[in-house]
């Protein structure tokens, strides 16, 4: 594993664990951080013994999105959103279930962070919003990503507003799946992770690839998509250990 400025990752058996880490600006990403985050995603995903990603951010934030104070230094040009989508993507779209704690607040690339996580756990005080209208830009892809957790109509009014909401409106709305303690927040998100571990086999990862496509491919196409990840799952390690398990009453343990 390599060392970075911005953030540091371990793995702890097939747990990635990841930590943004520049806690004294509330874990805002500078042009450094999209080198990072592009670099950590491609290990991650290169490293075929992980199994979930956890993301989480070091102090009282997860995000705040972009550095305001490189942006207002003209240290940040159009590049830096190239960079940041592209480590998006490849959290999307790995093979691991990538999940995130929101704690704090969760601002901007934050959240575009987050819809970018296939699991996300939040603290019910977490603020949460898109606010780069604000600073007259578009909020990324989040434009892209949040009409399919909330509809339309929702997601233009948090991208027009640029208005916070809390964990609880946003559990409410489908933009969060988790809800934990603000005073026990780390050890419940670990929680929630250990689920997820349990039972995170290759049919579960298959799952997330095709669950990918539900809004981009016609049923044909689809289908097609379907019928070659069922093949993997079906002719993996685990599901012949799931029969096993199955036939004989017990948990299956995954390699």
């Amino acid at each position: 594993m390599s060392e970075f400025q911005t953030m540091h990752w371990e793995k702890d058996g097939p747990v990635a664990r990841l930590t943004l880490n520049r806690p004294h600006l509330l874990n805002a990403m500078n042009n450094q951080a999209t080198y990072d985050l592009n670099a950590v995603a491609d290990e991650i995903a290169e490293d075929k013994d992980i199994r979930i990603v956890a993301i989480a951010g070091a102090g009282r934030a997860f995000c705040t999105g972009i550095d305001l104070k490189e942006l207002s230094a003209g240290q940040i040009d159009v590049t830096y959103h190239d960079y940041w989508e592209g480590a998006l993507r490849k959290f999307e779209t790995m093979e691991p279930i990538v999940l995130c704690l929101i704690h704090g607040y969760c601002l901007g690339g934050g959240l575009q962070l987050a819809m970018a996580c296939d699991i996300r756990v939040s603290t019910p005080a977490a603020q949460i919003g898109l606010p780069a209208i604000r600073e007259s830009l578009i909020p990324g892809l989040g434009t892209w990503r949040l009409p399919r957790f909330v509809g339309m109509g929702r997601a233009r009014w948090l991208i027009l507003s640029g208005e916070n909401i809390d964990g609880n409106e946003a559990q409410r709305i489908g933009l969060v799946d988790h809800l934990i303690s603000e005073d026990t927040y780390r050890e419940d998100f670990e929680d929630c992770v250990g689920k997820y571990r349990r039972i995170c086999s290759k049919g579960s990862r298959m799952a997330k690839l095709v669950t990918n496509r539900a809004f981009d491919l016609g049923y044909e196409d689809f289908y097609r998509e379907y019928i070659k990840l069922q093949a993997i799952a079906m002719t993996s390690t685990d599901f012949h250990e799931a029969i096993t398990a199955y036939r004989e009453k017990r948990n299956p343990k995954w390699q």
